[in-house]
């Protein structure tokens, strides 16, 4: 296959950062190129338009190359449920296997490798270049002889493999020459080292530069600084940084709580293009006083996270926050929370608690069955305090549903998706929550909800932010800054083998 495949020397290296940073040069080349991986560990998911589930990365991989995302870019995504299980979805499908500790013995080289390898085919035959992106690291020794996302997907589709290795960690030097040594007749394949993250001067690596080459026998292709002004959605929560642009007293603080099982954070990602609000992760010992809203994500277990609530004492905080004035939203899982209960007496959602109490902030209930809804939405606000309907779109990803009591007396529903209600608002918006995914990355809706918080605090009111142009300037900005600091012509033509008239210009 045309292409290349970035490993990284660890988790968080920057891989999906430069895949991302890939697909966009190439599609600015003109070049059908499709991002790529096989397996991806997250809670962070997205829908396609024909409803499969894949992995956020690869989402946000394909938007940079101006494509619809699609199942086959991430045919297998494990969802972590527990320290020792998975969710197993399969061509953005639940597999009907849990991942446990006979997932590399019983899937990996059988279901797995042969879904990988209809995925390759695929992308064989209507694509001009894969960018393929590994996991964790390929020199992790134990995992290997199963292992179906690194260097054995690299022989699959004979594809060079390029190198990151994260500096700003510390041992990046270290991490490359012990990863190659360990990889055995593997290491033939890396053809490129990339340095990530470097903080300062980059004329004060050379010498880590000269010696890497000369110790490996292998190109550094570039040292890629950090980009503090470069802001493209985190594939995990490991990579998040939850504190996020501000403007102290001027401005808005808007409280995240970071559950233990958090899911789709990424939700929250829309508020960094608004420059008079600041993103803080919250917990039982974080000052509300300090707070505007407070955001209670997704999560891969309600029950389990609202319990992380009330024993914590954050449940008692978020409660008295609300009752103090406070604005509060649930996303998905927050959503659910948020009402007076959460049932799962068939363990769907847990296998510990058949019920819980939630916050006690919306009159609703949840009850977990087996159907899980996977399903692009779209519709528009129906709760009165629009003035004038707003158009909403995204996504839903979960188990449950969710009733709105009969006597819900001083709340109203949401919105209005694909002809049903959806979600529970007070008539004044201090608790709000709904199961629609991105909802603060539709402009409007989300300068709405801040502007009713800015009026509170007595701050002018501001008109809404493009999120889809902001996203768009951070892939050409990324795109600019790989093409500065990175050697774009040995890749293509020393690594990739690309034809001459398909180079590009750095």
């Amino acid at each position: 296959m045309n292409g290349v495949m970035v490993q990284g020397t660890s988790s968080d290296s920057g891989k999906s950062f430069i895949v991302t940073a890939l697909c966009r040069i190439f599609a600015d080349m003109g070049l059908r190129v499709c991002p790529f991986k096989s397996q991806n560990m997250s809670n962070n998911s997205c829908v396609t338009a024909d409803g499969l589930e894949m992995g956020r990365a690869q989402g946000v991989q394909a938007e940079a190359a101006r494509l619809e995302p699609q199942a086959f870019m991430n045919p297998i995504l494990l969802k972590p449920r527990k320290d020792t299980s998975s969710e197993i979805v399969l061509m953005g499908k639940v597999f009907d296997a849990p991942c446990d500790i006979n997932y590399y013995r019983d899937f990996t080289l059988t279901t797995g490798i042969k879904t990988v390898r209809e995925a390759l085919k695929h992308i064989a035959g209507c694509f001009d270049v894969i960018v393929c992106e590994g996991a964790g690291s390929p020199a992790e020794v134990n995992l290997n002889a199963g292992e179906i996302v690194n260097m054995r997907v690299a022989r699959e589709a004979d594809l060079p493999v390029v190198l990151v290795a994260d500096v700003d960690r510390g041992g990046a030097i270290a991490s490359v020459v012990g990863t190659l040594a360990l990889l055995d007749e593997d290491s033939k394949r890396v053809k490129g080292i990339i340095f990530n993250k470097f903080r300062g001067d980059l004329s004060l690596f050379k010498d880590a530069v000269e010696f890497t080459e000369k110790r490996t026998g292998v190109k550094v292709l570039g040292v890629l600084p950090w980009l503090d002004d470069v802001m493209i959605e985190g594939e995990d929560v490991l990579s998040v940084n939850w504190l996020r642009g501000g403007a102290g007293n001027r401005g808005l603080a808007i409280g995240v709580v970071k559950f233990p099982r958090v899911s789709n954070h990424t939700d929250i990602e829309a508020f960094r293009f608004e420059s008079d609000v600041s993103i803080r992760e919250i917990d039982a010992g974080t000052d509300f006083d300090v707070l505007d809203a407070v955001v209670l994500p997704g999560t891969k277990s309600t029950v389990l996270d609202m319990k992380y609530l009330l024993d914590s004492g954050l449940a008692d905080r978020i409660r008295s926050f609300s009752s103090r004035g406070g604005f509060v939203y649930g996303l998905c899982g927050g959503y659910q929370m948020m009402g007076a209960e959460i049932l799962d007496t068939e363990f769907r959602d847990n296998d510990k608690l058949p019920r819980i109490e939630g916050l006690g902030l919306l009159p609703v209930v949840t009850v977990f069955a087996d159907d899980k809804t996977t399903r692009r939405s779209s519709g528009r606000t129906v709760h009165p305090a629009f003035e004038n309907p707003v158009e909403v779109s995204g996504y839903e990803i979960h188990f449950g549903e969710t009733t709105l009591s009969a006597d819900h007396e001083g709340f109203a529903p949401l919105f209005e998706l694909n002809g049903k209600a959806d979600g529970a608002a007070a008539l004044d918006l201090h608790s709000a929550g709904s199961y629609l995914h991105n909802a603060f990355h539709n402009d409007e809706f989300r300068s709405i909800w801040l502007n009713k918080i800015r009026k509170e605090k007595g701050l002018t009111q501001r008109g809404p932010v493009s999120s889809l142009k902001a996203k768009d300037v951070a892939y050409d900005r990324l795109a600019a800054a790989f093409l500065k600091n990175i050697d774009m012509q040995y890749l293509l033509s020393d690594i990739m083998k690309l034809p001459p008239a398909k180079a590009v210009r750095s």
